[in-house]
């Protein structure tokens, strides 16, 4: 059984992705620079608990709340379910389906047979339009395969995991409502709310003072870390494919401005537009530098990296600073 007439969503994110496709559904269609804007979504985490193999660079804010931020600027219903009971929640995203609502899905991608290299990772989304005996049918990102499938026992795996940033089955799905949206006026508000969520982190790991703390705590990695070669090489294809570290979202919230700024035609977009292209490159080359100790284990590509860091959280906090006052 899939769902008719079902447009899926083409991004490089996972939760836009999703979100993109649920969208698409209601007839709202949006770039996914655009989402990713409108869900408030620049941020930065740094995330190290003993119970992880190796820290976590996160370029975005805390998980869920981009699809809750996309859902209030557009004046859209958003439901969301959890359960601890894995059939009760195959059950329900089930009837769904059969209803014709594509549902989205959040889960640990370690399960997903499609992806190449399984990692753990409880905060991934993907978006459910259909499903047979053995397989649901889902859309994943770009790099994943878009269209994609995965046995119905490997989902309910992913579905129930836990661990850091997972959920119980979590679901959910968006609704019209009566209220419509105004495209201009929902970008400035957008702007306005991410800068300064982004310039008052309530702790020193988040924010500019996040990426200002990871120069000096990714030494500490490098130093301690029991694989070397492995840790830093999947942080960097997180960071570029996955968004995680702050390259893809920062290209995403570049384009965002962009469009921004053609819409709008406000200086202040055009100037933080500008700077968010020099903030992309950097990031590019942290996580090339990543790769680069993954292959050599040499410091010296470390400290380079954390320099490069030391110059970002500055940028990035100007740039935000213009944006706060949009």
């Amino acid at each position: 059984m899939t769902i008719e007439n079902f447009k899926p969503f083409v991004g490089q994110h996972c939760e836009t992705t999703a979100t993109g496709t649920l969208l698409r559904q209601l007839g709202i269609d949006l770039s996914e620079a655009m989402l990713f804007g409108l869900g408030e979504g620049l941020g930065y985490i740094f995330w190290n608990m003993k119970t992880m193999d190796f820290p976590f660079i996160g370029g975005r804010i805390k998980q869920d709340a981009l699809t809750v931020n996309i859902a209030r600027n557009l004046n859209l219903e958003l439901i969301v379910k959890e359960t601890s009971s894995s059939q009760k929640a195959w059950d329900n995203v089930k009837e769904l389906t059969d209803n014709g609502q594509v549902v989205g899905l959040k889960l640990d991608c370690y399960y997903l047979e499609y992806f190449s290299r399984p990692f753990h990772f409880a905060g991934h989304y993907v978006a459910l339009y259909g499903y047979d005996n053995n397989y649901a049918f889902v859309v994943d990102t770009k790099q994943q395969g878009g269209m994609v499938k995965t046995s119905l026992k490997n989902l309910a795996l992913a579905r129930a995991e836990k661990g850091p940033m997972s959920s119980k089955n979590l679901y959910y799905t968006l609704h019209k409502t009566d209220n419509k949206f105004d495209l201009k006026k929902v970008i400035v508000t957008a702007v306005r709310n991410n800068a300064k969520e982004y310039l008052n982190p309530p702790i020193a790991n988040i924010g500019y003072k996040g990426i200002l703390k990871t120069s000096s705590e990714i030494v500490k990695w490098f130093r301690q870390s029991k694989d070397i070669e492995n840790e830093f090489k999947t942080s960097a294809m997180l960071m570029e494919k996955g968004g995680t570290g702050g390259a893809l979202f920062r290209n995403l919230y570049r384009d965002f401005l962009k469009e921004s700024f053609d819409l709008l035609k406000l200086d202040k977009f055009k100037s933080a537009y500008e700077a968010f292209v020099e903030t992309a490159k950097l990031w590019n080359s942290v996580s090339e530098l990543f790769e680069k100790v993954s292959q050599t284990k040499d410091f010296k590509y470390i400290q380079q990296a954390s320099d490069i860091l030391k110059t970002i959280s500055e940028k990035e906090k100007k740039t935000m600073e213009i944006l706060a006052t949009i």
